[in-house]
């Protein structure tokens, strides 16, 4: 892989999944596929900020659960919520019984439905719960357990985008 081809990648991967004000430069298929490749260590370092955070609240004698929902907040912030937009329109999608282009026409308007609204609110409050026991933890468990979780979530993205898959 030549090292412009990498570098690139990682720059639309670092654009793709964080805030960061990366310039991404050129884009095609390759680097596309590159930025995929790396996705998880970009969670990962990701992962390492937010478990930071957590353990920084936690040592700073913030409340679990407070602590565990001002880590879900920046969580969104440093993603710009692209995986709750995703997750609001899939579960809008899936939950309108429509057919295929029927749900993926419900999928592509702006706008959230209760479907969606309902499933960003049950996922934030499991979030906030989960990443609370955490910060009930060791610093380097709660820490290890949210890189952890974040890389995984962007392994999903890697999985997803290999050949073969629809």
């Amino acid at each position: 892989m030549a090292d412009g081809r990498l570098g690139a990648g990682i720059r639309l991967a670092v654009t793709t999944f964080t805030v960061l004000p990366v310039p991404a430069g050129r884009i095609d298929r390759a680097t596309a596929g590159v930025a995929m490749a790396v996705a998880p260590a970009v969670g990962a370092l990701l992962g390492v900020v937010l478990g930071g955070a957590l353990v920084g609240l936690s040592a700073a004698a913030a409340p679990a659960l407070l602590a565990g929902a001002v880590v879900v907040a920046l969580g969104a912030l440093l993603t710009r919520g692209l995986h709750l937009d995703g997750l609001a329109d899939t579960v809008d999608g899936l939950g309108s019984y429509r057919d295929r282009a029927g749900a993926l026409e419900i999928m592509k308007k702006p706008d959230v439905g209760p479907f969606g609204v309902a499933a960003l609110v049950l996922v934030l409050l499991v979030q906030a719960a989960a990443l609370a026991e955490l910060a009930r933890r060791s610093p380097g468990a709660a820490l290890a357990a949210v890189v952890v979780a974040t890389a995984t979530g962007r392994l999903a993205v890697t999985w997803a985008c290999r050949r073969g898959v629809p």
